[in-house]
């Protein structure tokens, strides 16, 4: 395995520490609100959905904030603000206190800190590793985002069964604090970035401006967002379709995707190796091409053992393609993206993907319960199938050769040069 050395290993840790946690009480606030306090169904999907967008409204302003401060410093603060609103759970609950509206307030907050946290890991990391190591850093997030996702969930429906429903919630908000810690032991220098314009009201937009003024990552960042906004959309109808109309006990539905997620580790893994094979340009438009074509089989799951073993290959399929596609593209935007705009460029790119998320949420539900959710995940499948024609048909621009050992972002020269900011 290549070494990346001491400070890129802290952050690395810091990621899987958090990772886990978050794979511990994933599904955490949907019980709770069912559990607890006694949540209708209209509500439970507001939680789903309003919480993360209102949490992408607050982060807008986040991401000028972030690119213009030390980047290890916001991570610490955005791990710290995550563990003390989560911790506010867990409080409540034992006083007798927990409401709807906390919740609501709790999954905004998180959501914001998140889209934060991630502008500012990455503008850390383009900084910490050299170029050539980007996608060999961004396949091991993956890996252990997709191993975490696997581990957690049913550890975490252990915790609740034994401990109560809360107790999730409380190791996913420790999980933070030992993050923070983490990060904190990476020590060394960080210099602090200078502005030299007065803030502009455009900084806000200069994340998009970048994403939508370069061909390819314009592209590439409207298949994703068509792409990850319908597979999240189904989520939810998936649960209702074999929880309810099918019959499917807990534990299959758990193990459905608990199962699948060891495609994220073979994925993530086979990303380093199929682009120096390939090349980036070829990767992104067969793996990305992949990844739709999947979904619509969903569709037709059924009852038993047939129907578990159809979701299970289905979602297979989709986690090792979307594995391999994601690190190569988080490689590439961060390539792409000079070193004085990768934290709006980031941050953009997550509340843009957020608020996807939500809409087409929202409109798989309607849609649902207007025909079915078997018929809803139906036209999501339909739907996906026409992402491939988004993705970059002509070779992806590339980057000029820089000398090895130089950090990633150092052969990049921002668009607009220093006197004219």
């Amino acid at each position: 395995m290549t070494s990346l050395g001491r400070r890129f290993g802290w952050l690395w840790a810091a990621y899987a520490v958090s990772a886990y946690g978050s794979g511990l009480g994933f599904g955490a606030f949907p019980l709770i609100a069912v559990l607890v306090l006694d949540a209708s169904p209209a509500q439970v999907s507001a939680l789903a959905a309003v919480g993360p967008a209102v949490g992408a409204l607050i982060a807008l302003p986040l991401g000028p904030w972030v690119e213009f401060r030390r980047k290890r410093p916001v991570m610490i603060a955005m791990d710290l603000a995550r563990f003390a609103v989560m911790m506010t759970i867990p409080i409540g609950y034992a006083l007798g206190r927990l409401t709807f509206v906390q919740l609501l307030l709790v999954s905004a907050v998180v959501a914001a800190a998140r889209i934060a946290f991630g502008a500012a890991s990455g503008a850390y990391l383009k900084a910490l590793v050299r170029r050539e190591d980007l996608l060999v850093a961004n396949a091991r997030f993956e890996s252990t985002t997709w191993s975490s996702i696997a581990v957690g969930p049913p550890l975490g429906g252990a915790a609740i069964g034994l401990f109560g429903p809360v107790t999730t919630v409380a190791g996913d908000a420790l999980s933070y604090l030992l993050s923070a810690v983490g990060i904190l032991a990476i020590g060394g220098p960080e210099d602090r970035p200078r502005r030299v314009a007065p803030r502009r009201r455009a900084d806000l937009l200069d994340g998009w401006r970048h994403i939508l003024g370069h061909r390819d990552l314009r592209a590439l960042f409207v298949n994703q967002l068509l792409v990850s906004g319908l597979i999240m959309a189904t989520e939810p109808l998936l649960a209702v379709l074999l929880l309810g109309d099918l019959g499917f006990p807990p534990w299959q539905y758990g193990l459905a995707f608990a199962a699948p997620c060891v495609g994220g580790l073979i994925g993530s893994r086979l990303a380093r190796r199929v682009v120096a094979r390939h090349g980036q340009h070829r990767i992104l438009r067969v793996v990305g091409t992949l990844r739709a074509v999947w979904l619509i089989g969903l569709a037709f799951v059924g009852p038993g053992t047939t129907g578990l073993l159809t979701v299970m290959v289905v979602e297979l399929a989709i986690i090792i393609s979307m594995s391999l596609f994601t690190p190569v593209l988080a490689t590439y935007r961060l390539e792409h993206t000079p070193p004085d705009r990768v934290a709006r460029t980031l941050t953009a790119w997550s509340i843009s993907s957020s608020a996807t998320i939500a809409l087409f949420s929202l409109l798989g539900g309607v849609l649902a319960t207007a025909t079915s959710p078997r018929t809803a995940i139906a036209v999501a499948g339909s739907l996906i199938l026409a992402s491939p024609l988004l993705l970059p048909r002509r070779d992806l621009e590339v980057l000029p050769p820089h000398p090895p050992g130089e950090p990633a972002g150092a052969d990049i020269v921002p668009d607009r040069v220093a006197g004219q900011r």
